[in-house]
């Protein structure tokens, strides 16, 4: 098929990204060892026949490490939506319904300008509902983590020695797997004014990612506040 390729050294993405700006360009993030990459692949290729105006793009994560990093992939598969050379969506994990739902929606825009990608809500107003929300869920735990995944099912390493810090620490904390929701992912990196995951709040203030924590459970800093926790509630 003339758009499904599998990315190679001498393929520059960000000119293919360029030559398809009026389109949108789909990224499958996929590795050999992954058996759920197995099957969404196949589905990946039925997508891309059946989706001819976008551009489908197959990239063996492990021969692309830069890449990876650009575009914040931290377990396969994922799935990247560029549009004007930006990332305009993206799905993680073996979800076909919801890689299904959000290229045909890509589709139709392709096919028909006038359909918007997302909601004709200002952006000023989306932005304060989200901050928000932002809130509540930094403010609904006193020790709360932003991860990839669950505790009981950690999606990327960091998130997992988060997870396995919290624990052995015996502390007590909320969740929320930002991986189920692009816009508070997006959103919360903007919020915070923190880049990447995880992210640890106490009280509702940012403490940082893991090499943070570490850092200040090296130096005894952690266990204080969470001591603090600790006693207040008793």
């Amino acid at each position: 098929m003339a758009n499904l390729l599998d990315l190679t050294p001498d393929v520059d993405l960000k000119k293919l990204a360029e030559e398809h700006k009026n389109s949108a360009i789909v990224l499958n993030f996929w590795a050999a060892w992954a058996k759920a990459c197995d099957q969404m692949n196949d589905v990946f290729a039925e997508l891309a026949k059946k989706y001819t105006t976008l551009k489908f793009i197959k990239i063996e994560a492990e021969k692309f490490p830069d890449i990876c990093e650009s575009f914040e992939i931290a377990a396969v598969p994922a799935f990247i939506i560029l549009k004007n050379g930006k990332i305009s969506d993206r799905v993680d994990g073996a979800n076909a319904p919801e890689l299904t739902t959000t290229i045909s929606k890509y589709a139709k825009a392709t096919a028909d300008p006038t359909i918007k990608y997302s909601s004709d809500q200002s952006k000023a107003t989306r932005k304060v509902d989200l901050n928000t929300h932002l809130k509540e869920l930094i403010n609904s735990s006193p020790v709360m983590a932003f991860i990839k995944g669950t505790p009981s099912q950690p999606r990327c390493g960091f998130s997992r020695q988060i997870v396995e810090i919290l624990n052995d620490h015996k502390v007590k904390f909320g969740s929320f797997d930002i991986l189920t929701d692009e816009e508070v992912r997006q959103g919360l990196k903007e919020y915070s004014k923190w880049p990447t995951y995880p992210q640890v709040y106490i009280n509702g203030e940012l403490i940082g990612g893991l090499d943070v924590v570490k850092e200040m459970i090296d130096n005894g800093e952690f266990q204080s506040m969470i001591s603090n926790i600790a006693n207040s509630e008793t």
